[in-house]
């Protein structure tokens, strides 16, 4: 099963997000551990993602080293090996 971290700054939002260091998460694409994200921490997917499905401009998933290619659908593949980190983007200067 996927192994799914998140950045501190969504605990904020979501307390029981802390519980875990790491959550296991059945998935085969991104947009699936999302969707399972999203029934277990409801209300998660609306922070993640836009009006119409796509990730947030200010949001970043990465798949081990690599960043998610396909913003729009989440279709980026996972193995049960996959490491997902979940993320706010900073910007500003």
């Amino acid at each position: 099963m996927p192994r799914v971290q998140f950045t501190r700054h969504l605990h904020r939002y979501f307390p029981a997000l802390a519980e875990a260091d790491e959550l296991e998460i059945d998935g085969e694409s991104v947009a699936e551990v999302v969707a399972a994200l999203d029934r277990r921490y409801p209300g998660l997917a609306g922070y993640l993602l836009d009006d119409h499905g796509a990730l947030r401009k200010h949001v970043n998933i990465f798949v081990g080293n690599d960043l998610v290619r396909d913003r729009e659908r989440l279709a980026d593949p996972l193995r049960p090996e996959s490491e997902v980190y979940i993320f706010q983007a900073l910007s500003g200067g």
